[in-house]
């Protein structure tokens, strides 16, 4: 038999000891945000937790795997206000569609919870008790961005402008998605509020802050422990070097979540019980199952913890939850897996392109598991970002498992059910018991590569084994030798041992293919499990193959892409949860009276100059019959100012006069767009003059 792993590939390191006992594991995934659909954005991280949890309980260890839904904040809030429902109606909602895509991905929590429950209540509480009688809570008076025109102070996703560390624009109030520094909002330069478009004012208000400079000295050495990627380890030194500031936990009403106990208005931020949702989900399964709870949150437990998330939230995670958990005498994660995000030709999901892909559109035009084995494929235990190519796509699943995967026991299985009433051959030559042994004894490396998260190198390792079986099949020509008589025997045991290989490779699939693996165990009529591949199957009667995957079609894939666009166009308001973008309710109803109010005109763009310290702002010197305007307008993202020069436009030429910080903007540039570069600003019919209505 020739050497069925490729030599190029070296061994990953020896991880022997966690082979050699079943071990105790909690698994956590970040928190889908529940005010909007899952997309294959998050299905990145999801598939990827779920690889590793299937893997471990294929490798006879106790995993469990808790999740929940993240249910509070602003954005919850002002969506149920929009709709006209209960926040709680909302979230109850939400929860179900996720519940629904959950199980449509194929994938396994042992429980999924919400952060909205009475677990997370009680859990929040005594945290956020135990850390105030330990001296870690501290009250001030601070400034606040506010919004006049909504009577409410913004929460800091509300809030965008410019990055005061690197100075990017379009970043949230909270860190930056560029430079991953993280401020308070009042830092942020050009602040506008996602509530109603105005500058926020700053005003005093009391709030509550979890004393997290105190935890410097635990965090530098838990952070170097070996726990974290050697990357963000080596990010979290700088943050630890700069220095930690305390972290503001409290928002003012009106806000969905958590009140503070002692603090009547003042309600736990987000952030604050969103992590401790893995502790309540985990009661809650705990509850149901009757085990400890607290076994498994004590400091010097044996269970381990493992929180799988996405490399924006690494702070959370990496400092605040460890520091909180360590203040209120709880256990810390063993470990931390950051991943990077999903591009889509190297480039960012995009509603306007159609490539925000919700669960539910995908499961419509394509199974589950080409995805989960594209992302496997690709995927590795570093935090880099995973592109997602079309072509490349289709190519992959269609070329690795319709081509080669399935494709041995397609070939097999009709000469056994026809020829030999289903029935494997009764043994193996010595020959083939050795060629069988060394088949399967890569499977050390691939578990090695599968508790390392380096899923596409185990994925490369199955494939060249396919890849032998498919030869093997080849050389021995099965479809000539039925032909004689005399060798019927030995096209048995041809594909007897082919339907071995494709029964090893598919159980070291089954962590990524959980259905595939399942549509097996029907056919071979066996259970895929480790101990049981020690041994080929022999003597054993199988059922009739029925196809188990087809080859995709591009056509799929564009039917998706163009069921996504129509669906972005026609929403009226999209939140994606994992960047907790805005959701602008709609303002009061107007009559058509008040629309007739509306004096829009024809004019003349005669200079566009960019404005200096703002990064969105174009001044525009607008020319209406006679008269000339002087409106501040937030397309730099789109056009060049000197390319603006000469163009015909419309205007809101009865806008009161607005003071802003850049001068006084006198009425307003109609444009349309989702925002960014993708904005158009409206051009009148050719020959229309100038300071004519537009009716």
């Amino acid at each position: 038999m020739r050497e069925v792993r490729n030599p190029a590939h070296a061994p990953p390191p020896d991880d022997t000891d966690k082979f050699t006992m079943s071990r105790r594991i909690l698994v956590t995934s970040a928190l889908p945000y529940a005010n909007g659909a899952l997309h294959i954005g998050h299905m990145l991280e999801y598939i990827q937790t779920d690889i590793w949890v299937r893997y471990q309980r294929l490798a006879g260890n106790q995993c469990q795997w808790v999740w929940a839904d993240d249910a509070h904040g602003t954005p919850i809030m002002l969506k149920a206000e929009a709709e006209g429902i209960s926040p709680e109606a909302l979230i109850t909602r939400i929860k179900g569609e996720h519940e629904r895509d959950i199980a449509g991905f194929l994938l396994s929590p042992d429980n999924f919870h919400t952060t909205h429950s009475d677990e997370n209540r009680e859990l929040a509480e005594l945290i956020y008790k135990r850390l105030s009688a330990a001296g870690y809570i501290v009250k001030r008076t601070i400034k606040q961005l506010y919004d006049r025109e909504k009577a409410m102070f913004l929460p800091d996703r509300y809030v965008k402008g410019i990055c005061p560390n690197c100075g990017t624009a379009d970043q949230y109030g909270d860190n930056c998605e560029n430079c991953s520094a993280t401020y308070d909002a009042t830092a942020l330069k050009d602040p506008i509020s996602q509530v109603s478009g105005s500058v926020p004012e700053q005003r005093d208000s009391e709030q509550h802050f979890f004393a997290l400079s105190q935890f410097g000295d635990m965090l530098r050495e838990w952070t170097a422990s070996g726990t974290l990627q050697p990357e963000v380890a080596n990010k979290l030194k700088e943050w630890l070097e700069a220095g930690l500031q305390d972290w503001d936990i409290s928002r003012n009403a009106p806000y969905f979540g958590f009140e503070i106990p002692d603090a009547p208005g003042k309600y736990f931020y987000v952030w604050l019980d969103a992590p401790i949702a893995y502790m309540a989900s985990h009661k809650h399964l705990c509850q149901r199952t009757g085990e400890s709870f607290e076994e498994s949150w004590t400091p010097g437990t044996d269970v381990e913890l493992y929180h799988f998330i996405g490399k924006d939230i690494t702070n959370f995670h990496c400092l605040f939850w460890p520091a909180m958990l360590e203040g209120a005498g709880f256990r810390k994660p063993t470990g931390v897996f950051c991943h990077g995000f999903l591009t889509i030709d190297n480039l960012k999901m995009s509603k306007s392109r159609g490539t925000s892909i919700t669960i539910e559109t995908w499961l419509k035009h394509l199974e589950p598991e080409y995805l989960r084995y594209y992302y496997a494929s690709k995927l590795s235990g570093s935090v880099v970002d995973l592109n997602m190519n079309f072509d490349d796509f289709v190519t992959r699943v269609n070329a690795d498992l319709v081509g080669k995967v399935v494709n041995i026991a397609s070939r097999c299985a009709g000469f056994i059910s026809k020829r030999f009433e289903g029935q494997l051959a009764t043994s193996y030559s010595e020959a083939l018991l050795e060629d069988y042994a060394q088949f399967s004894s890569a499977q050390h490396i691939i578990m090695q590569y599968y508790e390392q998260r380096e899923y596409g190198k185990a994925m490369r390792e199955i494939m060249l084994l396919a890849e032998h079986a498919n030869t093997y099949i080849n050389d021995q020509e099965p479809w000539v030798k039925i032909k004689d008589e005399a060798q019927q025997d030995e096209v048995q045991l041809i594909c007897t041992v082919g339907l071995n290989y494709f029964r090893v490779i598919v159980t070291y699939l089954s962590p990524v293919l959980p259905e595939l693996a399942a549509k097996t165990e029907r056919f071979l009529n066996t259970a895929l499990t480790l101990p049981s591949l020690e041994q080929p199957l022999t003597d054993h009667a199988i059922n009739r193959y029925k196809p188990m995957m087809t080859r995709i079609e591009t056509s799929q894939i564009e039917k998706i892409l163009e069921e996504t666009k129509a669906t972005d166009k026609a929403a009226t308001a999209v939140n994606d949860d994992t960047a907790s973008t805005q959701f602008e309710p709609l303002k009061p109803e107007i009559s058509i009276d008040d629309f007739n109010k509306i004096d829009l005109r024809v004019a003349i763009i005669s200079d566009a100059q960019p404005v200096e310290g703002a990064d969105k702002l174009v001044q525009l010197t607008l020319t209406i019959g006679l008269e000339t305007r002087n409106v501040f307008a937030g397309i730099k993202a789109a056009y060049k100012p000197e390319d603006l020069i000469g163009r015909s436009t419309v205007m809101v030429a009865n806008l009161a006069p607005r003071k802003m910080r850049f001068g006084v903007s006198e009425g307003m540039v109609l444009a349309a767009g989702p925002g960014g570069s993708d904005l158009f600003i409206l051009t009148p019919d050719e020959g229309a003059e100038p300071g004519m209505r537009v009716k």
